[in-house]
């Protein structure tokens, strides 16, 4: 029957039938009234959790929120989104914490002292309640490592955290824990990456 149509019988049929679509959808917007700050979780294997976090972090700068970024692991590389974020002044707080992938810092104790020192400045931001959105990123690597108690950060997430306060958590390997109380949790997947045919990590891509 459709290839029986003219096209100006298909561009009507395809006029009612987006009306009929956008009526449902828009029934289904008015019906979510609830505002409130979101536990936001990036991980998996695939490229990407940092990268979509600070997406996020530009968004709410577009808007003028102030936000907070706490770096648990990556506090050694000088990336493009720091260049950027450092143009917007006062509201951007960035907090370089960690020293580098704990194999190449090697040494435990260390590493366990950068994730408690990370993570208390990290709580003093959330609770402050100053800023609209706290990037925490790469926790979950330090979840995973067990360098802090996953009971802790849950707890803290859970029931100190500011109700109007957006939190991002990103990195790979993300406890369930911590996925049973986020409000939105993205897995990336990998399909296929450079690095494995040999290609290096290049400027303004991959930092």
């Amino acid at each position: 029957m459709k290839e029986n149509m003219t096209e100006a019988e298909l561009d009507a049929r395809h006029a009612e039938k987006m009306r009929k679509k956008k009526e449902v959808r828009d029934r289904i917007v008015a019906s979510k009234t609830i505002e409130k700050g979101l536990l936001i979780v990036h991980t998996g294997k695939g490229k990407g959790k940092s990268t979509a976090a600070f997406g996020m972090v530009f968004r709410a700068l577009g808007h003028g929120m102030p936000v907070a970024i706490v770096q648990f692991v990556k506090g050694k590389w000088q990336t493009g989104e720091r260049v950027a974020l450092e143009k917007f002044g006062d509201l951007v707080s960035i907090n370089t914490m960690g020293e580098g992938f704990t194999w190449e810092t090697q040494d435990r104790q260390r590493d366990l002292a950068a994730a408690r020192a990370a993570w208390e400045q990290a709580k003093s931001l959330i609770k402050e309640g100053k800023h609209a959105l706290v990037l925490l990123d790469e926790l979950n690597i330090v979840l995973r490592y067990d360098y802090l108690p996953i009971a802790e950060v849950v707890d803290f997430l859970r029931e100190k955290k500011p109700e109007h306060v957006h939190v991002i958590v990103t990195g790979r390997n993300a406890k369930d824990e911590l996925i049973e109380i986020a409000d939105l949790v993205t897995e990336m997947e990998m399909i296929k990456h450079p690095f494995r045919s040999g290609v290096k990590a290049q400027q303004g891509i991959e930092f």
